[in-house]
């Protein structure tokens, strides 16, 4: 879940990460995404705080006796391998019920993060396209659309004239 809202990652993109993928020791913590959507490679930047629980994470790992050596996979399945999509998301619903999540599917948390990303970009379309691979900004814009802070303030405006809150 963490992994969904700090990176903005696709479900298939969070399920083929691989170890050497994590370059949280670096002193811009960021995640290499092999084969995005369309098979394009891509950085995606990450907190220094986030960097930080992922270190937690492979030492974790490595206390259960999971490989964490460059090619072996984040997310490792009963067989060895990667987990899949569908495994994810099935994960994803065991701890979204319990923590009270209305998300109904790991991809919302990928939404939850390209929104907050705009908002604290200030409004930067060409960044959130970047983080989130878009190929095209029309596709990014969306977030724009949801957004716009003259909207905000129209809506936080309404009725004020007649007193109303």
């Amino acid at each position: 879940m963490e992994l969904g809202l700090e990176s903005g990652l696709r479900v298939g993109e969070m399920a083929a990460l691989q170890c050497k993928d994590l370059l949280v020791e670096l002193d811009r913590p960021a995640m290499f995404v092999r084969r995005g959507k369309g098979g394009k490679p891509r950085m995606v930047y990450v907190r220094r705080k986030f960097a930080e629980a992922v270190r937690e994470f492979l030492t974790a790992k490595t206390g259960f006796g999971e490989p964490v050596n460059p090619d072996a996979p984040v997310f490792l399945s009963p067989r060895g391998g990667h987990l899949t999509s569908r495994a994810l998301e099935k994960a994803y619903d065991r701890v979204r019920f319990p923590a009270g999540l209305d998300a109904h599917n790991p991809h919302h948390l990928r939404h939850t993060y390209a929104s907050e990303l705009y908002r604290a970009s200030g409004g930067n379309l060409r960044l959130v396209q970047k983080q989130l691979g878009h190929a095209r900004i029309t596709t990014t814009q969306v977030y724009a659309d949801v957004f716009d802070p003259d909207v905000d303030a129209a809506v936080s405006g309404l009725y004020a004239r007649v007193g109303g809150n």
